[in-house]
């Protein structure tokens, strides 16, 4: 049994962070050839430590192949204790792709050729090199596959440098990535390479084994949406994903885009006979099996309603012919109806959407063996309302329809108004019995989902969401659990400007290369329409897991150690707090004003942007709506507090030349406008703060109604009475770092111009306020401190002794240990003053 609660919470914090770090994505990317010389990654697996292998040791990892470079040298074995060099080739020029071990600079040891569209859409596939010293020879394993070579004369001790990507002369370099690396024998050493960010690469346990230099760290692909290419048509268009090619369509009646997701190179084929269905909307499916996509419009409208040609028209994706099937209307365009391929059944189905003033709520079904339309019947069950932008997905394993969300009302007329649904039902095609699983409470602004649901198992199901009743918006990413409703928000979010009804977005899911893509397509005037691609890596985070990736890694020991001493400050101040309540005189309470690590009991203000800590916002109504700002919004608006705090705003032209370094003119003018317009929409949600433009600057104006704990903290330490605002500056500081979470260079001037100033002022308050014999505060500001300074050893000094007089002498230990396991790891050396001596 657990000696304390302490000690359970501390091993069940551990166990907690392992199960998560063994469930969620990583990896390495490495920037091969189609970089400079410079910029491509290079990666040293032991770096200034040596390993020792007797016997035999196996190098282990699981590689993807990124086809954007077709050559190049993957990784370099070197022997401390002789010359000799052993390497791997990789080259996928031709049909099939090729893996080449050779003695470097003498001979080829080993050829595998293998199957080029497997390997390419396995996306992860295993390698492993054995180094088998005793029998004298070398293993290959590729995806299962083994070759091998003898006779080596292999060292009876091996000492290996291993080195993935450049090295040395080598700087011919594929494009690949990395993951689960282990390299030994019955003792191993295993790298998830995890890692948010940096050069430092850490062992399972936490601890800094080697470096890598222009790392792509791949766990951030499953946060940040990634944008990959854009389309623009003059007539109107249609787009749809199809998984089994990795390929993305955007077509009109005269040409059709093809851009592979995994190269991201583009193709396009100019159809010998123009598509014969007149495109009104776009609407399309396809029929992966067959390779063929299937152009539809359910209704022409007047005077297009006299239109003789085909309805439905399939496309050859071989041969790009096109070949018309049907020619039959359905009562209404029906805008922003839900659809589903069954490949099974060779079945199109769509439900619900909008046309002639009415809201639809029936199944129509196309069976493209028979090329007819039929309408299904005979539901029993639950009501379901007649709607338009609901998400629609279908489960093989229960053979259901499931229906989340859209808008509409119980009648389908349109003039008795609209109501936003944030429900789910299910539709057993089996029995044809309607079944509403849940409905929740929706406290955010009114959303309505994407076509597109994402439903892998009976567990949850994932679409985006979006408020599409505003001009300029942002998709959010939604995982909804079947069983009751409850959701969170993955990942950041994409801009959409949904001024047009035929505007549209989709969420598509690839197995295979376990991404999401995100499709938007935005109409201009219902005709003309830009396409833009997004990818995000699967299983997607939430902003709290991907915290978890941007702390500072340390063994699972200092792990406990940081928990035990997080924990054993709340307690050892309750029990302090707890007996100056109870023994104290009026006069006294001065010294009762805080409580250390307690960031849970500060109060969130409306109307309010946090930078301290999380970066948060909070609406006017309280809300957290910190989803609305991605990370270029957060830059941009922390750019603009700056130079407005600073030097009373920040000229476009300045803006620009720091967001946009690269683009040209026009294209920073435009993304310059889309942006600043994100901002001031995000900002609206708040009273008390806008986003001018006057005089070629902008810049921030705010009113006493809005509150920002940066500007509060910058007022307070530019004061000449801290004690007077000393709760105020507490309560900041105890959320945490300053943009704790913000690692990219554009931050680094306000962090430096905020820690220059802060740095001092807490550096004498945490002595002033040990002399007071304020403990508790003492043992803040230090923190507050360190987080400036990790290695600031007056702070280390008045922590450990404010820790004495509280008789919390465990904590103080501990504090010591884990200040000096942070030393060693960064300056390489001991710290040299012992504990003794601190205590003093």
């Amino acid at each position: 049994m657990y000696q304390s609660k302490r000690e359970f919470w501390c091993i069940f914090f551990v166990f907690s962070f392992i199960s998560l770090q063994a469930s969620q994505p990583g990896g390495l990317k490495f920037h091969g050839s189609e970089q400079p010389i410079n910029q491509r990654t290079s990666y040293n697996v032991f770096g200034n430590k040596t390993a020792e292998f007797a016997d035999y040791y196996a190098i282990e990892f699981k590689l993807s192949l990124y086809p954007t470079t077709e050559f190049g040298y993957i990784l370099r074995i070197k022997n401390k204790e002789s010359n000799r060099i052993y390497n791997l080739f990789y080259d996928g020029q031709g049909d099939r792709l090729t893996f080449k071990f050779n003695e470097e600079g003498k001979n080829n040891l080993i050829v595998a050729n293998l199957n080029r569209e497997k390997l390419l859409n396995m996306h992860w596939f295993k390698m492993k090199i054995l180094f088998d010293q005793k029998g004298d020879s070398i293993k290959l394993t590729i995806n299962d596959q083994t070759y091998s070579v003898g006779n080596e004369k292999l060292p009876e001790t091996y000492y290996p440098v291993i080195l993935f990507g450049k090295s040395d002369h080598i700087i011919d370099v594929p494009s690949f990535a990395i993951r689960d690396l282990s390299i030994g024998n019955q003792e191993k050493y295993f790298f998830p390479l995890n890692e948010s960010k940096g050069n430092a690469v850490h062992d399972a346990s936490g601890n800094t084994f080697g470096e890598v230099s222009n790392p792509e760290w791949l766990v951030n692909d499953a946060y940040h949406w990634r944008y990959k290419t854009s389309f623009k048509s003059q007539s109107v268009a249609g787009a749809n994903y199809n998984p089994e090619k990795k390929v993305l369509y955007y077509y009109n009646r005269d040409t059709l885009y093809i851009y592979d997701v995994r190269s991201g190179e583009t193709t396009f084929k100019i159809f010998d006979q123009q598509c014969p269905v007149n495109l009104t909307l776009g609407m399309n499916f396809i029929d992966a099996k067959k390779n063929k996509l299937y152009s539809y419009e359910t209704y022409y409208a007047p005077p297009k309603d006299t239109y003789e040609g085909p309805t439905i028209a399939s496309l050859d994706l071989e041969t790009f012919q096109w070949t018309a099937e049907n020619y039959e209307q359905l009562p209404s365009p029906l805008h922003h109806h839900g659809s589903y391929f069954n490949s099974a059944t060779n079945q199109f189905t769509l439900f619900g959407g909008f046309g002639k003033m009415r809201y639809s709520k029936d199944f129509f079904t196309y069976d493209i063996s028979t090329k007819t339309w039929d309408t299904l019947s005979g539901f029993t069950g639950d009501f379901l309302s007649p709607r338009y932008f609901s998400s629609v997905g279908y489960l093989k394993k229960t053979n259901s329809i499931y229906i989340f969300g859209g808008m509409g009302n119980d009648s389908g007329e349109q003039t008795v108004g609209r109501k936003y649904y944030y429900d789910l039902y299910k539709i057993d095609l089996n029995t044809k019995n309607v079944t509403k699983l849940w409905e929740i409470p929706w406290e955010q602004d009114n959303m309505v989902p994407v076509r597109g649901m994402v439903i892998l198992d009976d567990s949850c199901f994932y679409t985006l969401c979006y408020p599409e009743h505003f001009s300029e918006s942002l998709l959010k990413l939604y995982r909804f659990s079947l069983k009751d409703g409850q959701y969170d928000i993955l990942g950041d979010s994409i801009p959409i400007h949904s001024d047009k009804i035929t505007t549209n977005a989709n969420l598509y899911y690839d197995s295979t290369l376990n991404n999401l893509f995100a499709v938007v397509q935005e109409f201009d005037n219902d005709i003309s329409s830009d396409l833009k691609v997004y990818s995000l890596a699967f299983p997607p985070l939430t902003v709290e897991e991907l915290a978890t990736y941007s702390k500072d890694k340390t063994s699972y020991a200092a792990f406990v150690i940081l928990l035990s001493f997080s924990l054993a400050i709340g307690i050892g101040y309750l029990i302090y707090r707890k007996k100056k309540t109870g023994t104290a005189s009026p006069e006294d309470t001065s010294k009762q004003e805080y409580v250390p690590n307690a960031k849970a009991e500060v109060a969130m203000r409306a109307n309010a942007i946090y930078l301290f800590g999380e970066f948060t916002v909070r609406d006017r109504n309280n809300k957290n709506i910190t989803y609305m700002f991605s990370a270029q919004l957060k830059q941009i608006f922390c750019l603009i507090l700056q130079y407005t705090t600073t030097e009373g705003g920040i000229a476009s032209q300045r803006l620009s030349n720091i967001l946009w370094p690269d683009k040209a003119a026009d294209k920073v003018k435009n993304s310059r406008g889309v942006t600043i317009n994100h901002l001031r929409k995000a900002l609206s949600e708040l009273d008390g703060i806008e986003l001018v433009y006057d005089k070629g600057y902008f810049k921030i104006e705010q009113s006493d109604a809005f509150y920002c704990d940066y500007e509060r903290c910058m007022f307070i330490i530019s004061t000449n009475d801290i004690e007077k605002h000393r709760d105020e500056l507490i309560e900041i500081l105890s959320r945490g770092k300053f943009l704790q979470l913000s690692d990219h260079p554009l931050y680094d001037s306000l962090k430096e111009e905020l820690e220059k100033k802060l740095e001092p002022v807490l550096l004498l308050e945490m002595e002033k306020s040990f002399n007071a014999e304020l403990y508790p505060t003492t043992i803040v500001f230090a923190e507050a401190i360190s987080n400036i300074d990790p290695l600031n050893d007056t702070a280390l000094t008045f922590q450990i002794k404010a820790m004495q007089r509280l008789k919390m002498t465990d904590e103080a230990r501990i504090r010591y240990q884990t200040f000096i396991i942070e030393y060693k790891k960064i300056m390489g050396t001991d710290y040299p003053h012992p504990y003794k001596n601190i205590i003093g």
